[in-house]
């Protein structure tokens, strides 16, 4: 029985084994406790009086894939201290059981392990699959009793924002940049809160984090001490967004990339649009029209009364005087095809330019032409845009999108095809703005890889002499936080390793199916290996 002891229960050493039962499903452990007595959990009273005993059944480890349950003899002591509160106690095995535990330590160990991993569902599939059923709020349970973590005192810090439900509530998540592990978890993304963080941790010399101010404002406020950091890849997007945007006030230099189409044969008229009838040949209405004038002048010219045509034809006397009167069917054509003058005829100029220009949006354009004298509805300009979108039009070629010109101007010149690079050239030397736009950003980019922060006032003053209103935007928000940007673009650090912390709690939030709250959540983000 000594060796399968020590099988069993490597290691605890107050434990006998006094048989052990298998069966097909299940491995049946009976054990009880050696010790001589045991200590009152209350007063720490020492004591061997034993006052009772019984079974517990606490589930274990699973064994070749079958279940394991202890059936495990446990002590009744008295406790010897009159003054205690407590006057009997039930002992415990160190290392295997627990008061009211329905499993040993190991079993709740390696359930909360896949807790920490898959969370409730998922989680409970796997233990069911490894022999250790358990419900889906059962791992939760377990993985929420966890211990608290120990919160590290990092020397370089990086915050960024998560959200706990999206547009409405977010928190903020601290992450150890030289480990690249997440130190700890604040319930919002206030700035006191994160001061209040930063104000236990004296020791904290570096804050890497996003422009956001919230952040910036905490961290001046709790660790004036610390250099702030602003995050490289945050910078690199708002300058590709600016850039975008200076593209898109820019589109109609863009044409210069479209070849001239030749200029389309004149096709002959037919015979009747030529004899000025507004409709063509082929047309229903028109061939309806032309038949039943040619059936009226027909029997009248059998000698057959206005009244009798109308009683053969089944026509009103009103028709067949029409009828009758017209000389030729495109008489009676005459006001059916005259467009009749509208209120949107003198914008539908600005529509169309508006249209070659990109913008399709019938709310948008309308709310551009009200300003310049429209009063009709917006149910017209729809329609307008409508036949346009849905009427035939020639294939011919389109000019690029702003995001991929800007896509041109931010890439490494190296990079792009020989087709793009000519693209490139040919937008550069057509349009000044964007000429000056792509020495910017590439000035930009070299402060930025090169790590070249001695460089920003200067690219600040140079923005600001030409006319991109986009640059001058992004420009203003980099000279509010000059000191982190200028940290930003000459230190190593940055908030990379926060932002694949983000997109992990995303992922365990999804796991949870809504049932992570604040401090569930915080263990499985803390506490996974």
């Amino acid at each position: 029985m000594l060796r399968l002891k020590e099988l069993l229960f490597p290691s605890i050493a107050d434990v006998a084994v006094l048989s052990v039962n298998v069966s097909i499903a299940m491995v049946r452990v009976d054990a009880y406790c050696t010790t001589d007595g045991a200590t009152c959990p209350v007063c720490g009273a020492w004591s061997n009086r034993v006052h009772g005993s019984y079974l517990r059944f606490p589930a274990d480890v699973p064994s070749a894939g079958r279940s394991v349950v202890l059936q495990l003899r446990v002590r009744r002591f008295i406790c010897q201290n009159a003054s205690c509160v407590r006057r009997t106690f039930v002992e415990q095995l160190t290392g295997l059981t627990r008061r009211y535990g329905q499993r040993t330590e190991r079993l709740r160990s390696a359930l909360a392990a896949v807790g920490l991993a898959l969370a409730g569902r998922a989680g409970a599939r796997l233990a069911s699959v490894l022999g250790m059923p358990i419900s889906r709020s059962t791992v939760l349970r377990l993985v929420d009793a966890l211990p608290e973590p120990d919160v590290p005192a990092p020397r370089v810090v990086g915050a960024d924002e998560y959200a706990t439900r999206k547009g409405r509530h977010y928190g903020t998540v601290l992450v150890d940049i030289e480990t690249r592990r997440p130190v700890d978890l604040l319930p919002d993304r206030e700035a006191p809160t994160l001061a209040a963080w930063l104000a236990q941790r004296p020791g904290v010399e570096v804050v890497c984090r996003d422009r956001a101010p919230f952040f910036a404002e905490g961290a001046a406020a709790g660790a004036p001490q610390a250099v702030q950091v602003a995050d490289r890849w945050h910078l690199w997007h708002n300058l590709s967004e600016a850039a975008e945007r200076t593209v898109a006030q820019h589109r109609r230099c863009l044409r210069v990339l479209v070849p001239e189409a030749p200029e389309p044969e004149p096709e002959q008229a037919p015979a009747e649009e030529a004899s000025g009838s507004p409709w063509p040949t082929g047309h229903r209405f028109a061939d309806r029209t032309r038949s039943t004038h040619a059936a009226v002048h027909a029997l009248l010219k059998a000698g057959h009364s206005r009244r009798a045509i109308q009683r053969q034809l089944h026509m009103t006397s009103r028709t067949v005087k029409r009828y009758a009167d017209a000389a030729k069917p495109e008489d009676l054509f005459t006001g059916q095809w005259q467009t009749r003058p509208s209120v949107l005829d003198e914008y539908k100029t600005y529509l169309d330019d508006r249209w070659s220009e990109g913008c399709t949006n019938a709310w948008k354009l309308w709310e551009e032409i009200v300003p310049l004298g429209y009063k009709g509805s917006y149910q017209r300009v729809r329609a307008y845009l409508h036949q346009k979108r849905t009427s035939p039009r020639p294939v011919t070629a389109r000019p690029p999108s702003p995001r991929a010109v800007a896509g041109w101007i931010l890439r490494r010149p190296e990079t792009l095809s020989e087709t793009d690079q000519l693209h490139l050239k040919t937008v550069r030397a057509h349009c000044p703005e964007l000429d000056t736009l792509t020495r910017h950003v590439r000035s930009f980019a070299t402060m930025l890889t090169e790590r070249q922060g001695e460089r920003l006032p200067d690219w600040l003053d140079a923005v600001r002499q030409d006319d991109l209103p986009s640059l001058h935007t992004l420009a203003a928000g980099i000279d509010r936080d000059r000191d982190a940007v200028i940290a930003g673009l000459t230190l190593p650090w940055n908030s990379g390793p926060v932002e694949g912390h983000v997109n992990r709690i995303k992922m365990l939030k999804r796991q949870m199916f809504g049932r992570a709250g604040f401090a569930l959540l915080r263990k499985p983000v803390l506490l996974a290996p």
